[in-house]
Order: structure tokens, then C-alpha cells, then sequence
């Protein structure tokens, strides 16, 4: 019988223009401030239970069509953060029609990084 860890989990790995430019923009524009591992080709970030991944490429379509979700209850919080501190490309957040309140950015790259989380009633 094969025995499962309690919890697995599932981590995005993203094209990457550049290592540096990518670590750049989600260190400074989006928090994601713990470099768990960095090389010429390879790096992973981590932001509070967030970890993301990227893998070096010479191929822009590649980033220009991939993407991430990110869901949970503190995505709204988030979405002030970051409009605080003026991210660029940062989308309003907004309840879409598969009922789930999102809100995107788009990284220098290309990369889609989609934030959700089940609508909060309104006051």
C-alpha cells in the first residue's frame, strides 16, 4: 500500500526572462522576500505559505502564455498592498462570472499571476 504525505503540495514554475529582473520585481513590487534557492537558471521565492518558481528561457511567448492561480481568504488584504505600493499592471479586484472575486498582474515577463478567493459579502 502506498502511503501519502499528510499534505502535498502544488508549485508553479514560471519562464523567466531574466533571474534578476524577475527576483527584482517579485521582491520588491510583491513581497516575495525569502530566495529559497538561486542559480543562473533557476530560482524559488517564497512569500508567507507562497512559493513560486522559475526556470530561465530565451522564449518570451513562453511567458507571455503561462500563468498562475493564487486563491485564499487573505487576497483581498493583498490587493490593497499592492495597490499601496503601485504595482504596475495591477487589475481591479472584482467578482467574475465563475462567481470567484480575482483580481491579475502581469509580471515584467509576460506572466500572468491570478489572485482569487470566494466572494465576501458586501456591508
Amino acid at each position: 500500500m502506498n502511503e501519502r504525505p499528510d499534505r502535498i503540495e502544488v508549485l508553479p514554475v514560471l519562464p523567466s526572462l531574466d533571474i534578476d529582473e524577475t527576483l527584482a520585481f517579485y521582491r520588491d513590487a510583491l513581497g516575495f522576500t525569502e530566495i529559497a534557492y538561486r542559480a543562473a537558471d533557476y530560482l524559488v521565492l517564497r512569500c508567507d505559505d507562497m512559493e513560486l518558481h522559475f526556470w530561465r528561457t530565451q522564449d518570451a511567448t513562453l511567458c507571455q502564455n503561462s500563468s498562475v492561480y493564487l486563491r485564499g481568504g487573505g487576497i483581498g488584504a493583498l490587493h490593497g498592498e499592492y495597490r499601496e505600493k503601485g504595482v504596475e499592471r495591477l487589475s481591479d479586484m472584482e467578482v467574475r462570472p465563475w462567481n470567484m472575486e480575482e483580481f491579475y498582474i502581469h509580471d515584467p515577463h509576460g506572466n500572468l499571476l491570478r489572485f482569487g478567493r470566494v466572494p465576501q459579502p458586501r456591508d
